[in-house]
């Protein structure tokens, strides 16, 4: 059963990294995999119990008599939470900063965006795109600031091409930047949720690895563009059935909701209590700010059904089951012992830890970059904090995804918008940021080793 348990989720794995192809969808098939894992996990439940669990189970029973009810009951209040907990802290984190963005978006605080894009140099606006994206990337998920950037970009280029070019940069960005802080990737929530990174020590050694990764292959990409290009005007939007903000209210609430989240990592080392609650904090805050800033449309009928942020985007609903789905399907397999034997097998054979963390960056070329990243991650028994192995796994793993578009959700995003080609992105941009990521990985291992 432990073989047929780890062939579900190598089954998942092909699906998700020929999504593309069989569009069947990745959320889906993490979901599929992990309840599936689980109700036969749990149906031979006494025996992966007794081999992995004896001792915790001897002091469950207490003194009672065995039963298969009783089994059941030990998995599921001893085992099976333990990784709900686990994803939950990551999936409220992200849920809490999705709708954090939802509010922002809803009142045009993100409006100042496309204010900055107003220049006929393909260079210059190549640069502010991509740094802007790095930054916001670095404070909220690589999902939704890849859409937002997309949309902010599709405005105000009409030549399809460029924009296949800017989007590239965009996903390069998003990428780069969501591995330079423990709050921009799942992967970061990860290790940070679990004990293994501290906020300031991942991102100092994660910084200039990530910004080479980052700016190399931009600057090379930028060759593509003409001097000049076209741009459509940039006009501030009306949005009078939305909000009645003014510029200094959008500007307050954005930096409310932005440095907010820059607090969650001062409130978790103050309290100790898990991130996702200073997330839902800083949430709180800022929607008690919306509510007194648009109190005169609250009484409008048009608003009446607007007090609540509209529904998070459907490709969001998506992203958040995914990572639940993944983080329960890599629980089980775990639990089989199916990964300690994997982990035993590779260090018989020596393989060096440094050539194995590598190897993240060539498995999320093709798979996705969290799916990677969650599967070196829960292969280490170790736990020793801020370990090299940790920084290297969460790097490549971004970097990597930034080969081919087939390997990230935002590369993902950009196929969808632009109706772009892995081939045309290959050949265009992805060996570029193979080239930088490299100079990256070698940056860092001079950092970390």
């Amino acid at each position: 059963m432990t073989l047929v348990i780890a062939g579900i989720l190598l089954l998942g794995f092909l699906l998700i990294a020929t999504e593309n192809v069989t569009n069947v969808n990745k959320a889906a098939v993490t979901i599929f995999v992990c309840t599936v894992g689980w109700v036969l996990y749990i149906g031979y439940g006494t025996d992966f119990v007794m081999s992995q669990h004896a001792g915790e189970y001897a002091d469950f029973l207490n003194g009672r008599v065995a039963s298969s009810a009783l089994v059941k009951e030990f998995i599921a209040d001893n085992v099976f939470l333990k990784y709900v907990g686990r994803a939950c802290e990551i999936v409220l984190f992200l849920l809490a900063t999705m709708t954090i963005v939802e509010i922002l978006e809803n009142n045009g605080c993100f409006d100042f965006i496309t204010q900055q894009l107003k220049t006929r140099s393909s260079k210059k606006m190549l640069w502010i795109l991509g740094i802007i994206t790095l930054i916001i990337s670095a404070n909220l998920d690589n999902l939704t600031t890849t859409a937002m950037m997309l949309i902010a970009m599709r405005k105000i280029v009409p030549n399809r091409r460029q924009r296949m070019i800017y989007g590239s940069t965009i996903v390069l960005a998003a990428n780069c930047g969501g591995a330079l802080t423990v709050i921009g990737s799942p992967t970061g929530l990860m290790l940070w949720n679990t004990g293994l990174v501290t906020p300031s020590n991942y991102s100092l050694a994660l910084l200039l690895p990530c910004l080479l990764a980052w700016a190399i292959p931009t600057w090379w990409v930028g060759r593509l563009l003409p001097e000049h290009i076209d741009i459509e005007p940039v006009t501030m939007r009306y949005r009078g059935d939305d909000t009645t903000l003014n510029v200094w209210q959008r500007f307050a609430m954005l930096i409310l909701g932005i440095g907010g989240l820059w607090f969650i990592p001062t409130f978790h080392n103050i309290t100790k209590l898990s991130p996702f609650l200073g997330a839902l904090c800083v949430l709180c805050v800022l929607w008690v700010m919306n509510e007194i800033f648009n109190r005169k449309l609250l009484n409008m009928d048009s608003m009446g059904g607007r007090r609540v942020p509209k529904a998070l985007f459907y490709g969001n609903h998506q992203f958040i089951l995914f990572v639940l789905g993944m983080i329960l399907a890599l629980g089980v397999v775990k639990e089989t012992g199916a990964v300690d034997v994997v982990w035993n097998f590779l260090q018989s054979q020596r393989i060096e830890n440094l050539l194995l963390v590598i190897s993240a960056g060539l498995v999320s070329i093709v798979l996705d970059n969290f799916a990677t990243a969650a599967s070196y991650i829960i292969l280490q028994p170790s736990a020793e904090l801020n370990d090299a192995y940790w920084k290297i796994v969460a790097y490549m793993s971004a970097v990597g995804g930034n080969v081919l578009t087939i390997g990230s959700v935002a590369g993902m995003v950009l196929m969808r918008t632009e109706r772009l080609h892995v081939g045309w992105y290959f050949l265009h941009v992805g060996w570029k940021a193979a080239v930088g990521a490299l100079a990256g990985l070698a940056v860092l291992l001079l950092t970390v080793l």
